[in-house]
């Protein structure tokens, strides 16, 4: 089969289509002919070196895939050959077949094109387990979403919406902006010309879904309403910051972070059971859909990366096979 790899870490131009021996499936395993995969920053970290896979995993990237399955493993049941999914991956998503635990695989949701739906799985795991899970969001409060225009954020305002939640998101663009606002977001905060910490300053959070890290902890901190709830999730504005114990303490709020890929295959299978439950009929009754940027054949994930890399792109860009 083909797929994509990095022998050495670096640019775009790091990126190599190589033939792999076809997968077998374990056990507890489907084999997925895979239609298509999400591209995530979590692969532009692993081709820069700085997030390899967990110990074990291929190193084949991509985290997330749809396609037919064409094979179970012997313990499998409620899959069957020839059934179209979609997949929360470990790792193996940007090849032509990918063998993945059966507790990390769904049914295609109803109404979803087979290519869109390469681009769910990551984002509403990562949505459904930190937002309602982790961060409790009840009908009536308020998030904060940092990078409304990603596919992070186009899912996290969808969802927060359809649960009854009022939404804030920060952008760096006045497309962006427009897209979020029409996805539902009551106030957009386009961080080039305003400090959302001025803009919230009377309007303060519950639950913050942040992707940004170290740069904006404090800030994030100093916007909680009382009783909030901050989930840092991503590491663009590094890792290392001073947090102000007694602040967190006057809001009786909380600082959790969290990641989804190095968890371990029940845990997984434990996000994506919910996930589906809940998020699927949002998809289905079209409250919730997957916004896709673009797509791009295999061969050209170079420009694939490129597009992510500039930050250009609203909702998922997605590799077809």
């Amino acid at each position: 089969m083909r797929a994509i790899v990095v022998n050495e870490p670096g640019g775009v131009d790091a990126l190599e289509v190589v033939d792999r021996p076809d997968p077998e499936p374990g056990p507890g395993d489907v084999l997925i002919r895979v239609v298509a995969a999400g591209v995530n920053r979590a692969d532009l970290m692993q081709r820069q070196g700085f997030y390899p896979p967990p110990p074990g995993a291929s190193d084949i990237l991509g985290l997330e895939c749809s396609g037919e399955i064409a094979a179970v493993g012997a313990e499998v049941t409620g899959f069957a050959v020839g059934d179209t999914v979609c997949a929360l991956l470990t790792a193996g998503g940007y090849a032509e077949l990918v063998s993945v635990p059966a507790g990390q695989v769904a049914p295609v949701p109803e109404g979803l094109d087979l290519v869109d739906a390469a681009g769910v799985m990551e984002t509403a795991c990562t949505v459904w387990s930190n937002v309602v899970m982790v961060g409790r969001l009840q009908p009536g409060e308020t998030l904060l979403v940092h990078g409304g225009g990603s596919g992070i954020g186009t899912t996290a305002i969808q969802i927060a919406t359809a649960i009854g939640a009022r939404v804030v998101t920060t952008v760096g663009s006045e497309e962006k902006a427009a897209v979020c606002r029409e996805l539902g977001a009551d106030v957009v905060v386009n961080y080039r010309e305003q400090d959302f910490v001025d803009v919230l300053r009377d309007d303060p959070p519950n639950v913050i879904l942040d992707i940004i890290g170290a740069k904006y902890l404090a800030s994030n901190v100093s916007v909680l309403a009382p009783g909030g709830r901050l989930v840092v999730i991503g590491l663009q504005g590094g890792t290392k910051a001073e947090l102000n114990i007694a602040a967190l303490q006057r809001k009786r709020g909380s600082v959790t972070a969290t990641t989804l890929r190095s968890r371990p295959a029940d845990e997984k299978a434990d996000i994506v059971a919910p996930t589906v439950e809940n998020v699927w009929p949002m998809i289905a009754a079209g409250k919730v859909r997957p916004i896709v940027h673009s797509r791009f054949p295999l061969a050209d994930v170079a420009q694939a990366h490129q597009v992510l890399e500039e930050s250009s792109h609203v909702g998922k860009v997605l590799l077809t096979m």
